[in-house]
């Protein structure tokens, strides 16, 4: 039983419950940029070199090289890192906003940092009262 405790303690933190959500939306961002590219893109581009991208192949001692279908997987790569690329960087600016909104501190604010530490520095020197410690003014 100990083994299957530790088992859904480990499923269920936070970050595995996150990636798994992460792989599954990859997963069907994946498929919304393959349909976009062999349905729309491929037959354009195919239009202009007289082909479909996917019948392009050449023949080397018998066997058939299906470069085409390669060219079709690496425009795949390309637009999915194109396009996160582009929500990173996105990302990455909305962060920066954030920085930059939090604002300056006040001089007044720092002087009243400087008497607290200069306080809290002092405290071992200050003298305890009823220790005979203290002097009279």
């Amino acid at each position: 039983m100990g083994l299957l405790r530790e088992f859904r303690a480990f499923a269920m933190k936070g970050n595995i419950i996150d990636l798994a959500v992460a792989v599954i939306i990859g997963a069907a961002f994946g498929k919304i940029i393959t349909a976009l590219v062999d349905n729309i893109l491929m037959p354009v581009i195919g239009s202009f070199i007289g082909s479909s991208f996917a019948t392009l192949s050449t023949t080397v001692h018998g066997v058939e090289i299906k470069y085409g279908l390669f060219l079709q997987a690496a425009l795949d790569f390309i637009i999915v890192a194109f396009v996160l690329f582009l929500v990173i960087r996105t990302m990455n600016n909305m962060k920066k906003k954030k920085i930059e909104a939090i604002p300056e501190v006040s001089s007044t604010d720092k002087l009243l940092m400087q008497i607290r530490d200069s306080i809290n520095n002092n405290k071992d020197n200050i003298p305890k009262p009823g220790t005979g410690n203290s002097q009279s003014i």
